[in-house]
């Protein structure tokens, strides 16, 4: 018998801010009370214990301003109901039932708390699952500028069906609505370049995995939340992300991808954060695991990962580490093996390949496989594989008055790259 999820909200938002256990919150809390001017505020384990349990009881108000402060969250949003209700419902505040646009608001549909009410039949948690699956799929063909809003308003529809749908479809309805945060936070991270609002959304996605009790989701959610802090050279960050990532994976299931995917993701961050051969190590121990295989199956919506893209990795870390001749033949591998519907990692790939030709002084090699890289991405985007060129051409600085430099340029400014880097 599973135990109670509790209030999964307060642990995701803890999860998020990267504090991996209950004691670091009460830690940080006492130590910010004092920071913030807060005399005399000390909170223990046990408190932060009774806050992540079923029924939280409402803090006093310096808790109540710390906790905001720590999480950047409202308490509501935080799983805390307030002693006068729901401040949608307080007497004197006025309700807006007015529908939001999937992009005009600043803030996502929250995923809502259990109510007593089951109206939805049985069946609400699979039909909405089809649709995720479908939006999972578009992924990879539609335009992700296209894709993120019908994807956003799909999770607000599980939002307003949670409350209304009893177990076990309400479980499975929230982990269909994790998997839909999920995607609109990948499509905002790697597709968009929007990592603030990546991190909003994947936190909702956390959120929902825990109304699931799915901790495989978590885990896959968490591992994405470290990319975040990873690209941005703060390694502390994503590698606190990554450890809560692996505890969450031990709770469950974990297949031999899985596992091998987290070291693929654990191994980028050292890339980034300057250790490529840290990041190394962790993949060959990554295909260790796969070669081995393993007893439980890959979840299906683990469709972003495979031994192929695992070498993709591999010759992006040989490339940062100067390992030049070896990521030449590792990258040649990649794209020939590469499947029909993986234009997106084949621009990322073009890019690579460019990058390390110019590593190797050859600028016209790298030219044409940047130009290929841009034809890709005239017929598919991703802002990742833009991000990859741009960064060659930076590296071709000291070969700028050559003509293939110049022929580069006038492919990666002309009018409608320009204007689908800029709307999209």
């Amino acid at each position: 018998m599973s135990r109670p999820a509790g209030n999964t909200r307060l642990k995701a938002a803890r999860l998020a801010a990267g504090y991996n256990s209950q004691q670091a919150l009460a830690d940080a809390i006492t130590e910010a009370a004092r920071k913030l001017g807060i005399r005399g505020l000390a909170v223990g384990v046990r408190q932060v214990r009774r806050w992540e349990s079923a029924t939280p009881p409402w803090p006093q108000p310096d808790v109540h301003r710390v906790l905001t402060h720590l999480l950047g969250q409202s308490m509501e949003d935080l799983g805390f109901v307030p002693p006068w209700g729901s401040s949608r419902s307080r007497p004197g505040t006025a309700v807006d039932n007015t529908p939001r646009a999937p992009l005009s608001g600043t803030r996502l549909a929250a995923v809502p708390a259990r109510t007593e009410a089951a109206t939805q039949p049985a069946t609400i948690g699979g039909d909405f699952a089809a649709v995720t699956r479908s939006h999972r799929h578009f992924y990879w063909s539609v335009a992700p500028a296209v894709l993120h809003p019908a994807v956003l308003e799909h999770a607000r529809l599980g939002c307003a069906l949670l409350p209304e749908t009893a177990n076990p479809a309400r479980r499975a309805l929230a982990a269909s609505l994790a998997e839909s945060y999920l995607l609109a936070g990948r499509i905002e991270f790697f597709d968009l370049r929007q990592p603030e609002r990546a991190s909003e959304t994947l936190l909702l996605a956390l959120q929902a995995a825990g109304e699931a009790n799915d901790p495989l989701l978590g885990a896959a959610i968490l591992a994405h939340m470290a990319f975040i802090p990873g690209w941005a050279d703060d390694r502390e960050a994503a590698m606190e992300r990554m450890l809560a990532a692996r505890t969450y994976a031990r709770r469950g299931e974990a297949s031999a991808e899985l596992w091998a995917w987290l070291d693929a993701v654990e191994a980028e961050c050292e890339t980034r954060c300057g250790d490529p051969h840290a990041a190394l190590r962790l993949i060959r121990r990554a295909e260790d695991i796969l070669a081995a295989g393993g007893e439980h199956a890959t979840p299906e919506w683990l469709d972003w990962f495979s031994p192929v893209r695992l070498s993709a990795f591999k010759g992006n870390t040989q490339l940062k580490a100067g390992h030049i001749p070896q990521a030449r033949k590792t990258l040649h591998e990649v794209l020939d093996a590469l499947p029909p519907e993986s234009d997106k990692q084949r621009t990322v790939v073009l890019g690579d390949l460019a990058a390390v030709e110019a590593a190797d002084g050859r600028p016209r090699e790298a030219c044409g496989y940047a130009v290929q890289a841009l034809d890709q991405l005239a017929v598919t985007w991703y802002a990742t594989g833009m991000d990859r060129v741009r960064e060659v051409r930076r590296t071709l600085a000291p070969w700028q008055d050559e003509q293939c430099v110049r022929d580069l340029d006038d492919r990666l400014y002309d009018w409608g790259t320009t204007v689908s880097a800029l709307q999209r």
